[in-house]
């Protein structure tokens, strides 16, 4: 018995300096496979494919450096995490993967010192996401007819979540449709998301005054570990 419990005692030591070893690891944008070639990043990080909850951190190179700039608790999809490039609409699952973020807007005014353009909400504000409209995962503004309402977000109707917000590339440039439209980092509401990112409304006013056009940022979701790290993107 007593060799069991010493044999168990190192067993449960060694499994916890095998735990304690990520610690040690240098910190995450060099650990990605890219980063999108600028010198700004953000990463949205999830501790499992299921999770709704996570951390999201702003980075930036100083010194020819990653450096941590700051970071935020973070909400994602009722479903969990989902790779980005066999995604379905409509499954409240976050994608995965490495995007631009090509503009900001915001039912708020922008946050003092922001640069990355920045579009206002209005009562003719909708995102498309209408798989038979030629504006499918656009901006629409006023709403064309062939976009339908019950296919398409009132951005104005989302006083909280979006008082701002940042666009995600995802499915953007080249929109396929049934993959998922109109995923955005923005500000929490009450509990996970439909898909998109969000963190609190301090946390996004920061976010968008730091977020420099000039340094190209990216932003990079994923779990720890599993088919959907983060790192493998």
């Amino acid at each position: 018995m007593r060799r069991s419990r010493v044999t168990a005692a190192v067993l449960l030591a060694l499994a916890g300096s095998l735990a304690a070893a990520p610690a040690d690891a240098p910190p995450l944008p060099y650990r990605l496979a890219d980063t999108g070639g600028g010198s700004q990043l953000i990463t949205a990080e999830a501790p499992d494919s299921g999770s709704t909850t996570g951390t999201v951190t702003w980075w930036e190179r100083r010194g020819g450096r990653w450096a941590e700039a700051g970071s935020a608790p973070a909400r994602f999809g009722a479903n969990g995490l989902a790779e980005g490039a066999t995604r379905e609409q409509g499954t409240s699952t976050t994608p995965t993967g490495l995007y631009d973020l090509p503009y900001a807007f915001g039912i708020e005014d922008a946050p003092a010192g922001t640069t990355y353009p920045y579009r206002e909400v209005t009562e003719d504000s909708w995102w498309c996401q209408d798989n038979a409209s030629r504006a499918y995962n656009r901006w629409v503004e006023p709403r064309p007819a062939h976009c339908r309402a019950a296919e398409a977000e009132h951005l104005v109707s989302y006083g909280t979540q979006y008082a701002r917000a940042l666009v995600i590339g995802f499915n953007y440039d080249r929109p396929v449709r049934g993959r998922g439209a109109g995923i955005f980092l923005h500000v929490n509401g009450r509990g996970a998301t439909a898909g998109c990112v969000s963190v609190p409304a301090d946390a996004m006013a920061e976010i968008l005054a730091w977020a420099d056009p000039e340094r190209g940022p990216h932003i990079a979701v994923g779990t720890v570990s599993g088919p959907t790290a983060i790192t493998r993107y």
